[in-house]
Parts: C-alpha cells; structure tokens; sequence
C-alpha cells in the first residue's frame, strides 16, 4: 500500500499576507509594553550589544522572566541575538523602529504647526449646533 506523507508548506511557499494599516506599529507598541523590555532596549541602546546573561544581572529578574521579554522583543523584530557559543550577545535592530518613529514625528510636526490645539474631537464646522447634519 502506498504511503502518503503530509508536509507543510514553508514560509517562503505560503503567500505574503498583507497587513494591516498600522499592524507593524501595533506590533512594535505591544513589543514595549513592559518595563523591563523598554528597560532592554535602553540598556542595548547603551551597550551597543550584550549578552543575555549580563541582561539578567542589570535588569534584575529571573533569567527565564529576561529570557521571555528578549524573545518578545526578538519576534517583534526589535532586538536580534547572534549565537557566540553558549551565550547570546543580543543588540537593537535601529531600523525596525521607523515605522513608530515615523507616526511620532508626525505628531511631533503637527502639533509644532499648532495643528493639534483645540478641539480634538472635530473641526468647528461639524459642531456647529445651526448645522444638526454636520
């Protein structure tokens, strides 16, 4: 009898699914949301590079709870870890910031137009109470 093998497609055979408007920055804000991973960048900001031993040491948590926060900031694209057997020396990937370093310096821009003062709501015109449909 015949044998069927089953395999799955790998990454590179499978369709780039498009993503959503803001998606990337979503997933860069969600890979900040904790102290200790913003604690992490800043210390690989000042490092340059470190290893994931030395991280433990200077952010002062267990080495598994530093371990999950590095693979999040790694899945995310922010942080990338270059194996130097048997430790990890991790450093910033400085690039895969510019989609949130873009949408800050929009608002930045704006709001130093004056663009952003007053009503956050709506523009006067669609408050107007002569105007109900507006």
């Amino acid at each position: 009898m015949p044998t069927v093998t089953m395999t799955q497609p790998t990454a590179s055979a499978l369709p780039a699914r498009k993503r959503e408007p803001g998606e990337d920055i979503a997933a860069i804000a969600k890979a900040l949301g904790h102290p200790a991973r913003i604690h992490i960048v800043r210390l690989l900001l000042e490092k340059q590079s470190c290893f994931g031993c030395d991280m433990v040491d200077e952010v002062k948590l267990a080495q598994s709870t530093v371990s999950e926060h590095l693979r999040i900031l790694k899945s995310a694209g922010l942080i990338s870890g270059e194996i130097e057997h048997p430790r990890i020396c991790y450093s910033l990937n400085p690039e895969s910031l510019l989609p949130l370093a873009a949408l800050l310096n929009a608002v930045f821009d704006k709001d130093s137009r004056g663009e952003l003062s007053g009503s956050i709501c709506c523009p006067p015109s669609c408050c107007d109470p002569e105007n109900p449909s507006g």
